[in-house]
């Protein structure tokens, strides 16, 4: 399956994700992306830096604290950290909010609309990451 395909069946297509996009780990390329869903260079190393830091047990986290503190962008909007568990964060933006999941080569984004319910959104876009990690992804 593409990454594409990813995107519009997997994500987009469970009906809880309204747009997504998924990149490498390293947050420096898109490699799939619903239309009009742009997430710029510079947020996606951001991502990037806080889940990398979000992996790690002990020692300073200065990215994650400061997204903690100040929230982080995706496609130009300001979210509000609600969770960073490990591999995954959790942004919320009034009633909407994004879903971020890590596996091995990628990083998994999705948004969700104002009436999905938020863990039913997280629920997809993790589901897809172990899939993706199951895989060797």
């Amino acid at each position: 399956m593409s990454w594409q395909a990813y995107v519009d069946s997997s994500l987009v297509g469970s009906g809880h994700i309204d747009k997504a996009c998924i990149v490498s780990a390293a947050g420096d390329s898109t490699w799939a992306a619903s239309a009009g869903f742009s997430v710029g260079a510079d947020e996606l190393k951001k991502v990037a830096a806080i889940l990398t830091e979000a992996e790690k047990s002990s020692g300073p986290k200065p990215t994650t604290e400061d997204a903690q503190a100040n929230g982080f962008y995706i496609a130009g909007e300001r979210y509000i950290i609600t969770r960073i568990d490990g591999r995954t964060i959790y942004g919320r933006l009034g009633k909407t909010g994004v879903c971020i999941a890590k596996t091995k080569q990628a990083i998994l984004i999705g948004h969700h609309g104002e009436n999905t319910i938020a863990g039913n959104a997280s629920q997809t876009v993790e589901a897809l990451a172990d899939y993706l990690i199951k895989a060797g992804y």
